[in-house]
This record gives C-alpha cells, sequence and structure tokens, in this order.
C-alpha cells in the first residue's frame, strides 16, 4: 500500500499558493511573498493583524530584515475543504525554525488557517491566520 497521496486540481492550486509562500520565506523575499494575496487580504499572527497586500509585504519585509531573516517554516497539511467552489480553506501546522536551529521546540508549533478565494479563475489567498502553541 502505498502513502501517496492523490489531490485533485483544486487542491495542488491552493497548497501550490502556500508553497510559493514558503519559498519566499525562504528567499526573505517580502514581494513574492504576497504576489498570490488577494489585495484586500488580513493576516493575523501573535501579536499582528494586518488588512491589505501591501501592509502584508511591508510587515515581511520588515522580518525578513530583522527577524526572520534566513528562518524558514515546517508546515504539515492536516485538512483541506471547500466549502463552495470558489473558496479553500486549509488547516496547517506549523512552526518557524529560526536561523541556525535544526530543530523546533514542541512549544513553537501552531496552528495555521489559510483561506483562499477563486477571483476571475484566479486562486488567491484572502486570510491567514497563526496560532502559536
Amino acid at each position: 500500500m502505498s502513502d501517496t497521496i492523490v489531490r485533485t486540481p483544486e487542491e495542488t492550486a491552493v497548497l501550490n499558493i502556500i508553497d510559493g509562500v514558503y519559498r519566499s520565506w525562504v528567499a526573505n523575499d517580502a514581494d513574492t511573498f504576497v504576489a498570490e494575496y488577494d489585495p484586500d487580504a488580513t493576516t493575523v499572527g501573535p501579536g499582528n493583524f494586518t488588512v491589505g497586500r501591501e501592509a502584508a509585504r511591508l510587515r515581511m519585509a520588515a522580518a525578513f530584515a530583522g527577524p526572520l531573516h534566513d528562518s524558514h517554516v515546517l508546515d504539515e497539511v492536516q485538512n483541506i475543504r471547500f466549502p463552495n467552489p470558489d473558496t479553500a480553506i486549509v488547516v496547517s501546522r506549523s512552526a518557524v525554525v529560526m536561523a541556525g536551529e535544526s530543530d523546533v521546540p514542541e512549544d513553537r508549533w501552531g496552528v495555521a488557517t489559510w483561506v483562499m478565494i477563486r477571483r476571475d479563475g484566479r486562486w488567491l489567498l484572502t486570510s491567514h491566520q497563526y496560532t502559536a502553541g
């Protein structure tokens, strides 16, 4: 028996957005980090709330230039669902691996919720929330 997960084209499309966000994170590239964001996207994380793609870009540019420089994220998708054909919700377990770390303390793992919408045939991230611990 194989452990290979077969994804639908829609699942693959929304997971590609998450993969792109994390590739941009590794590159410390705030511009491409938000390239797949809806213009009015909201983001929520420990101690922050932003509205809009540009606000998210500015916050991540500062983080990549500072405490998140050379970090990366471990992300384990837990659930994908489509409440309607043009909305996807992905829940994942994730943790930031800081520069120089090889392991993540268990208390740094959290849960991320990603909400994507399909607009004019293109999937966009419209909301992201990360809850630590």
